[in-house]
């Protein structure tokens, strides 16, 4: 199941988003992640089945630049560096692309079990 969020709340609020802003950027570039060339979705956790059916689904394409992205993330852990300044991810190429397909997942998952659980009856 993914996880629940704000955002909805505070991008609806122009004063909240503008508050919120600065503090989100500032967030996302501490994380880290976008120095090793990685996007956000890229941490997601492979463990449930819900991912893994995603991760299936993806692109051919998608699919290798995810596992190129996550290679050299741990080829950069390793040796303790991180990438030249050229290769981090823009907030520009950090889209998500593993989000929406999990979250059409859950959408059918839900609806096989309204549909499992569905009773008919005669009319009176």
């Amino acid at each position: 199941m993914s996880q629940p969020s704000l955002a909805n709340y505070i991008l609806k609020r122009p004063l909240l988003k503008r508050w919120m802003m600065p503090i989100a950027n500032w967030y996302t570039n501490a994380a880290g992640y976008r120095q090793l060339g990685l996007r956000a979705d890229d941490l997601i956790p492979e463990e449930s089945e819900t991912v893994l059916l995603a991760l299936k689904r993806l692109s051919q394409k998608e699919s290798y630049d995810r596992v190129f992205r996550l290679r050299r993330a741990v080829q950069c852990s390793v040796t303790h560096q991180l990438l030249p300044k050229a290769q981090h991810t823009t907030p520009e190429e950090d889209y998500p692309y593993l989000s929406p397909i999990i979250q059409e997942i859950e959408a059918e998952a839900k609806e096989r079990s309204d549909l499992e659980s569905l009773t008919v009856g005669k009319k009176a």
